[in-house]
């Protein structure tokens, strides 16, 4: 037995391999090759190449390669074209072909000889059949129809000679005694997927299967079929071979993706006992050579090994003990790992013996873990669906960040409540600001309390005016010398008198009906307690209308420039000097004086005091646009992409000036919707494409919209109705299973039992009730 692992490459990949009686020769077999190997120690040593010959057909293009287990010159190949070749070594001629045999139709893909009786040859095929040929006689002996698609593997049964297993694509196992071709005796359902290969048991009575569901399954077959061990791979398994001597040991190929032979023991199912990573390609045949030490694999790389057990990989040694997963119920699960001590007495014996203990390479590698649970708050899960479901994301601006502000920091979170009010700030419009603000005060608010509404109430901005009107006419009042609330002095409470005015053309009587005039505002229009401030430049007019509390009557006052110097003297403080024109705004001063030259430093104004006004820059308006750009970046860092689609959303078309990718755009957008998918938040999802403005969402809602519905009578598609049919003219299809009525309007159904009605019909049955209205038994899921 050699002691290192060996290979030896070949011209072109061989599809199957298989040892001789004594594991001294190995045959391996594909499309373009087809050769004889004796193994010795440190070498393959080619024997006989059996695809000679002038005549090169499909014949000589295997499928799979069988050696007769008594016989040692006998072998038989599945060919491609449907053929059965035998093969005999002892053959004087350079060709070595015996017999041919044609009866499957289709690929052959699988030939497998009996144990005990070395004329037997049993074969797999494409079209279904299974045929025993007698090599005495040279014809096909017995026909075994499985009724299934295709066979992909057939195996005698070492306990049991005269039986036989076959396993087919659509994922059925079959059992047949070769006496009784008429029927299998047992027959089931293993896997989800094609069988591709299957592997009676050296000595339990177990079969194993493998299926491109990526599931090795070992059922006991000595009564009624039981899966026992389920081996879970990453790939396809195309080829499985249990190993000598080891009960609980089987390798496999996989059929695509994985490059490694990994032995499994079935009690692991998770991760391999040992691998093998010397192929470059998907291995395509394995074959243990009589001990469980060493075996021999081919290969789609086109290379032959003799693999040694003394290199292989120990997967679970390198597997890492501590992980740690989170799901989306907010539950975290840790694992740590826990070193492994041998017992105290095993060690103290050992010390006494001074002996080093031996190590089993088919033990188990020691490496354990612990496992720590975590319930994590909900909180986070909890606030992004009352997020979706609450965000207000078309209107106006304002009332959209208002509410997002007070629906994020009424759940506590008060970094996005700022970030909503930041944007607010940024982006909403000045002058709707402006109007919202009142102005706070005890003159205001006396004034303000004073203020009857006739009829129905005003808007916010004019009771603000109005306020501001009584007020002014309560400073005009006081100038007078009058009593403001109007009432005389020393007279009955109830005794009202007129407003005594003084002879000015501006100020007008009572009337019944309200009139709107310009006024220039006087001094005490400045919203503030302190009588010293100033106003720079001109005022614009706005009109303000008045009523007086009592008579129902308005009294609007005009003041030329003469009457404001009077009311500012009274108000204020005496003038050292008449005031002969106003001062322009700050905004107004030139740049440069005629008398200062080229000094702009300071400006002078004539009639006054030396004033110094220093030179004013026009104020620029802030760009926002980074602020925002590194605003929504980090609440995409931060996982926060709700917040994220949700401010481009509210934006509008002032996201433009942000200038972001439409990729990113849309990258962000999907992932918002795949987590509204989780939560099973479609309503907000529909919502979102709705108010997407790339194309590429927008379109997401048109399609797949399409739903074909045939006619349950003459099973021919429904054309313009969902409840007519345009050939049979039947509408039974269309029937409601509770009321017996056809559904002319919103027609749900089952998916599973294809019943259904009226959709509140469904609603109210299912309110109360799991199983189908129909009566058919199924359980339906009314969603």
């Amino acid at each position: 037995m050699t002691s290192k692992t060996i290979h030896i490459t070949q011209e072109g990949p061989a599809n199957a391999l298989a040892l001789n009686k004594d594991n001294s020769q190995v045959v391996i077999a594909g499309r373009n090759v087809f050769k004889i190997f004796t193994l010795l120690d440190d070498r393959f040593e080619e024997a006989c190449n059996l695809r000679v010959g002038k005549n090169l057909n499909l014949n000589f293009s295997c499928n799979d390669v069988a050696w007769n287990l008594n016989d040692d010159h006998i072998l038989a190949t599945a060919a491609t074209n449907g053929a059965v070749v035998v093969w005999n070594l002892n053959k004087q001629s350079r060709s070595k072909q015996e017999h041919v045999f044609v009866d499957h139709k289709r690929t052959v893909n699988k030939v497998s000889f009996h144990m005990t009786e070395p004329t037997w040859l049993i074969s797999g095929s494409q079209d279904g059949t299974m045929k025993c040929f007698d090599l005495k006689i040279k014809e096909a002996i017995r026909t075994f129809y499985s009724n299934t698609e295709s066979v992909r593997d057939v195996q005698f049964c070492p306990q049991q000679p005269h039986t036989f297993a076959a396993v087919s694509e659509n994922g059925h196992v079959q059992q047949w005694d070769l006496r009784k071709p008429d029927r299998y005796f047992q027959h089931f359902t293993a896997h989800s997927g094609p069988i591709f290969a299957c592997d009676w048991h050296p000595e339990a009575p177990w079969l194993a299967t493998a299926s491109r569901d990526k599931t090795i399954k070992v059922w006991d077959l000595s009564g009624k079929p039981s899966c026992d061990y389920t081996i879970h791979t990453i790939a396809s398994v195309g080829r499985i071979k249990w190993r000598p001597q080891k009960k609980y040991h089987i390798a496999s190929c996989a059929l695509v993706v994985d490059c490694s032979i990994n032995v499994w023991d079935i009690r692991r199912p998770y991760i391999p006992f040992a691998s093998f990573n010397e192929h470059r390609d998907v291995p395509t045949g394995v074959a243990w050579k009589g001990n469980p030490q060493s075996f021999l694999s081919t290969s789609r790389d086109c290379t032959l090994y003799h693999h040694v057990f003394d290199d292989a990989v120990r997967p679970a040694s390198k597997a890492n003990p501590q992980s740690v997963a989170l799901d989306l119920k907010g539950d975290a699960t840790f694992a740590c790992k826990v070193k492994y001590e041998p017992a105290t007495t095993a060690r103290q014996l050992s010390n006494l013996m001074r002996r080093t203990p031996v190590t089993n390479d088919d033990t188990f590698c020691m490496a354990s873990s612990v496992v720590h649970r975590f319930t994590l708050s909900i909180r986070q899960p909890l606030w992004f669906k009352i997020a979706a479901e609450s965000y207000l994301l078309s209107g106006n601006l304002n009332e959209i960040c208002d509410h997002n502000a007070r629906v994020a920091m009424n759940f506590g979170k008060e970094n996005i409540s700022k970030a909503w009010q930041i944007l607010k700030i940024m982006y909403a419009d000045p002058l709707e600001l402006l109007l919202k603000i009142s102005p706070t005060g005890p003159k205001e608010d006396v004034a303000s309390s004073n203020i009857a509404t006739g009829g129905a109430k005003n808007s916010g901005v004019e009771h603000s005016n109005a306020s501001k009107q009584s007020s002014h006419e309560h400073d005009a009042k006081s100038l007078q010398g009058e009593n403001p609330t109007g009432v005389a002095s020393g007279g009955d409470d109830e005794t009202e008198t007129e407003t005594e005015v003084p002879d000015n053309p501006n100020i007008q009587g009572p009337s019944t009906s309200s009139t709107m005039l310009l006024r220039r505002p006087l001094l005490s229009d400045i919203p503030s307690t302190t009588k010293g401030d100033f106003i720079f430049g001109e005022t614009e007019y706005e009109p303000v209308s008045l009523e007086h509390p009592a008579e129902s009557r308005q009294i609007v006052m005009r003041m030329e420039d003469d009457e404001w110097t009077k009311e500012l003297q009274k108000e204020a403080f005496p003038l050292r000097h008449e005031i002969k024109d106003r001062s322009p705004l700050p905004e107004q001063f030139p740049n440069h004086h005629p008398e200062l030259g080229e000094d702009p430093a300071s400006v002078i104004v004539e009639d006054q005091p030396q004033l110094v006004v220093p030179h004013l820059q026009k104020w620029q308006p802030f760009n926002f646009t980074p602020l925002i750009l590194e605003a929504l970046s980090n609440h995409v860092e931060l996982r926060d992409i709700q917040t994220t689609v949700s401010m481009l959303i509210v934006l509008g078309e002032k996201r433009k000036h942000l200038k972001i990718p439409v990729a990113l755009q849309e990258h962000w957008i999907l992932e918002y919707l795949d987590m509204l998918g989780k939560f099973k938040l479609w309503h907000v999802a529909t919502q979102i494409i709705e108010l997407a403005w790339i194309p590429s969402i927008s379109q997401l809602n048109q399609q797949s919209t399409l739903i074909h519905v045939c006619c349950v009578a003459c099973t021919k598609p429904l054309q313009r109705s969902a409840w007519l049919c345009d050939h049979c003219h039947t509408s039974e299809h269309a029937l409601c299973s509770l009321c017996n009525q056809v559904v002319r309007g919103i027609y749900v159904w089952c998916q599973g039992c294809a019943h259904g009605g009226h959709i509140n019909h469904m609603r109210e049955w299912f309110n109360c009730n799991r199983q189908c209205p129909a009566g058919c038994g199924h359980l339906c899921e009314y969603n």
